[in-house]
């Protein structure tokens, strides 16, 4: 099972991206058979949020969510059309400029990949645990 949703670069983008996964979980529960813990749903729903929003903030233009239901988890894919790989950054505790974002992801998910393309930009990809 998959869900995929093509987003415009705007404020909206995440808020939108939040609404997907959470009717991703919704009918992933219903294929499995069990309901999803508020942990895992919870964590689906801040990485998308966070590299949406990252996506948003860093590359121009449309970016796109994939969320696939796998035996073992979900996997999230979020691309966009920069080139330039994500960069950690000491975050800032004053919260002005950010840097929590990949931080938190790497938290929940723990392996981060990147992917060049499609086209000029890159896709990021990660797994969660049902």
């Amino acid at each position: 099972m998959q869900r995929r949703i093509d987003l415009a670069g705007t404020s909206d983008a995440p808020a939108r991206a939040r609404e997907t996964a959470t009717d991703f979980l919704a009918e992933a529960e219903r294929v499995r058979g069990e309901a999803t813990s508020a942990e895992t749903s919870g964590a689906v729903l801040i990485v998308v949020s966070e590299l949406v929003t990252n996506a948003v903030r860093h590359a121009p233009g449309l970016c796109t969510v994939r969320l696939t239901l796998h035996d073992e988890g979900v996997l999230i894919e979020v691309s966009d059309t920069s080139p330039v790989l994500p960069c950690p950054r000491a975050p800032d505790v004053t919260g002005a400029s950010g840097g929590w974002g990949m931080q938190m992801i790497t938290r929940l998910a723990g392996e981060i990949q990147t992917v060049p393309g499609p086209g000029p930009g890159k896709t990021i990809r990660t797994r969660l645990p049902w």
